[in-house]
């Protein structure tokens, strides 16, 4: 592949970060600047106020193995009541990792759905499970979107700026109030909460991560343009990969104003998604794909791990050491991690059985 892309440890004065300091100081507050002012907009604030309270609470879930429990969190300023699914293993009481991501269609479907939740595998693994819809705070609708992102602007920004929150960043959003709630819950260790998520939510799980350090590990599934797919045309096959305008067009609530700027000519961002990537850093990042997906861009995934891997290699001496696309089939456990299998885009357990064997080494 040709790849052109901007150095995520450019300084100010034109030269190269050296040490973690120099990162910490001058780069990553640059680049979360930007990718936050030309993609996604400002991240709201955190609320005035927040309470949660157990809506509901079963000890014999899943025949026995596990207890399920849903928590009403309500926030003031901005606004919004969110409903948190928590399964914890029985096996287990305490100081439990846990995997945390959005679903697309309410908790009851992710009880419904053994293939995108697999419910019990990741139980008897040893593992929580927390999950929320993304609607609960903002629709996944341009037209109910445009009014309800105005609740969630920072103080003294207009609706109209370039750069006010769009729905991506209202949905990292919620994962970092779902983080509120469970860095407090006596069955989850705060130090070992993943995040995750496929497609928009996972875009979502990558802009979380990026800007809440609390997020143990990320991991994104297929997320494509605007999550860990490339914004330029990094390859020969583009045409099969989604583009920044044709995202911009059909989803024009999921990004802020600023980033259709961008439309015909990507290369005039001055980063590109390998930033999103490098701003979780040190935190493991695992990027899951699959063949026929290339509307996601697996090829262009790849290559953005591999963009960031600099910067992991600056803070923690070690991040990929692959050059070029892993086989099929093959987990690539190190800090920046790597996972393809065969099939389209979507969820499975192969998924889940991969990640779940990621989280084994780093949570």
């Amino acid at each position: 592949m040709n790849i052109n892309l901007p150095d995520p440890l450019s300084l100010p004065d034109g030269g190269i970060a050296t040490t973690s300091d120099q990162w910490q100081a001058l780069c990553r507050p640059r680049l979360a600047s930007l990718v936050l002012s030309q993609e996604y907009g400002a991240m709201p604030p955190p609320p005035r106020e927040f309470r949660a309270t157990v809506a509901r609470s079963d000890p014999n879930a899943l025949d026995g193995i596990a207890t399920l429990r849903e928590i009403d969190i309500h926030t003031v300023s901005p606004d919004a009541d969110l409903r948190l699914l928590v399964i914890t293993p029985n096996a287990a009481s305490s100081h439990l990792a846990c995997f945390l991501g959005l679903n697309f269609m309410g908790n009851k479907s992710a009880l419904a759905d053994s293939q995108r939740w697999p419910i019990e595998m990741i139980i008897r693994r040893g593992y929580a499970l927390a999950t929320l819809f993304n609607g609960d705070a903002v629709a996944d609708n341009p037209e109910l979107a445009s009014t309800r992102l105005a609740d969630f602007l920072p103080p003294g920004m207009p609706a109209t700026a370039g750069d006010a929150p769009a729905t991506i960043a209202c949905w990292a959003w919620t994962l970092s109030r779902a983080l509120d709630y469970l860095t407090t819950d006596s069955s989850i260790d705060p130090n070992r909460i993943a995040l995750m998520g496929h497609s928009r939510n996972g875009k979502t799980a990558l802009l979380a991560g990026a800007m809440d350090s609390r997020a143990a590990m990320i991991i994104a599934c297929q997320s494509g343009c605007g999550g860990m797919g490339p914004s330029r045309d990094i390859g020969d096959t583009w045409e099969e990969r989604e583009s920044v305008e044709r995202i911009n067009t059909v989803f024009p609530h999921w990004f802020c104003r600023n980033f259709t700027n961008y439309n015909s000519d990507p290369t005039l961002l001055p980063f590109d998604q390998h930033a999103l990537i490098a701003l979780c850093a040190p935190r493991p990042v695992l990027l899951s794909s699959a063949t026929d997906d290339l509307w996601a861009n697996p090829a262009g995934s790849f290559a953005m791990l591999r963009a960031a891997d600099p910067v992991y290699r600056l803070l923690t001496g070690e991040g990929i050491d692959e050059t070029v696309m892993p086989e099929i089939g093959t987990l690539i456990k190190t800090r920046l991690g790597h996972f393809i299998r065969p099939g389209a885009h979507a969820v499975i357990p192969e998924d889940w059985a991969a990640w779940l064997d990621y989280a084994d080494v780093w949570l």
